[in-house]
């Protein structure tokens, strides 16, 4: 039995999980405690890093204490410590990776620093066994990739978004709508009320040979729309979230098919291919019933962890610390570790300036 003691801090969550993983190969999560923090941004629209920053300082070592106490371990039978380390709000991942140099230092156990989007990609492993190669559709708030998952630790980028995430344009529409933060499930829950072919918002990049994403446009066109029908109704405000829904979704459609279709060709013995989709806006039930439905023509199983193991968590990166260690992996100089804002998951492919990353030598 291996366990795993993982501490997320990368944004306004605070979490911390053990994890463990029995002789027989079956993981166990055994505890995982998350304190979000939406009340301290809500009057904001958003996060604040100095805010979310501060909340973990006071929040996570009784975190940590939970996650300890409802796994029905102590510190004595934890065989590592792993924490996010990036990429995220340097604020929060300070707090996160000192609090756990600071526990793996003193019970001298080894210290694992994670890069939280590892934890998203390895997710579905923990959860549903999934077997390498697989794609990873990683959609957050900040972050909406294709991915080639070969191996722990072994990362292709096959897509990126060349302006906007994808979770970020749906919290920049609800706040353009007067919608309540967090902007993802708000506009969702307008949308079931609206009419999604009122307006005929874009399909970004849709048909381009190019298979990376775009949201700045779609943005654009939903504040003119805004602007063009003012004052808004909430009918109004639904039928303007249920055309943004449908259009995210057609959009998400067309660059994953094309995935799908590289995916059959590239491995074209893989008896059951997966896609897997993670990050927070799996959770859309439009988002995922589009893309259940394109799996299912194409012949890919889809594959989503549960909700509470989408949204960031210390769970999967507890899980990451576990899969880099039974991968035999170096922990890195994980004590003179520096967390770190950007952090590529794909530090082989040539970065997409304007996807979020600090141009070419991000």
């Amino acid at each position: 039995m291996v366990r795993v003691l993982g501490i997320e801090t990368s944004c306004d969550e605070t979490a911390a999980s053990v994890v463990a993983l029995a002789g027989d190969g079956a993981p166990q999560i055994l505890s995982n405690v998350v304190l979000s923090q939406i009340e301290e941004h809500a009057a904001f629209g958003g996060v604040v890093p100095e805010i979310a920053a501060r909340a973990h300082v006071e929040a996570l070592d009784g975190i940590v204490e939970a996650a300890l106490a409802d796994s029905g371990t102590s510190l004595a039978d934890i065989d590592a410590v792993a924490a996010t380390a990036g990429p995220g709000l340097v604020g929060g991942l300070i707090v996160g990776l000192m609090t756990a140099k600071a526990i793996a230092a003193a019970s001298g156990k080894p210290l694992l620093a994670v890069n939280h989007l590892e934890g998203h990609a390895l997710t579905a492993r923990l959860t549903g066994g999934v077997a390498f190669p697989y794609l990873l559709l990683l959609v957050s708030g900040g972050h909406t990739q294709i991915l080639l998952v070969r191996g722990v630790g072994d990362y292709r980028r096959w897509a990126t978004t060349i302006d906007d995430a994808l979770g970020e344009a749906f919290d920049k529409t609800a706040k353009m709508l007067g919608l309540p933060y967090p902007g993802g499930p708000n506009v969702e829950k307008a949308a079931a009320s609206g009419d999604a072919a009122r307006f005929p918002f874009p399909r970004p990049m849709k048909g381009s040979a190019q298979p990376d994403f775009s949201f700045s446009g779609l943005k654009t066109a939903v504040r003119q729309a805004a602007e063009a029908v003012a004052p808004l109704t909430d009918q109004d405000v639904a039928d303007i979230c249920a055309s943004f829904q449908a259009a995210v979704a057609d959009a998400l459609a067309d660059r994953v098919r094309r995935a799908l279709e590289r995916f059959r060709t590239e491995f074209p013995d893989a008896a059951e291919p997966v896609l897997v989709v993670a990050g927070g806006v799996a959770a859309n039930r439009a988002v995922k019933a589009t893309l259940e439905g394109l799996c299912r023509q194409a012949g890919f199983r889809f594959v989503a962890p549960p909700l509470k193991l989408c949204t960031d968590n210390a769970a999967m990166i507890a899980w990451a610390g576990i899969e880099r260690l039974r991968a035999g992996l170096p922990h890195q100089d994980a004590f003179g570790f520096v967390p770190r804002s950007r952090w590529p998951l794909d530090q082989v492919s040539a970065p997409v300036v304007g996807s979020g990353r600090r141009g070419a030598k991000a």
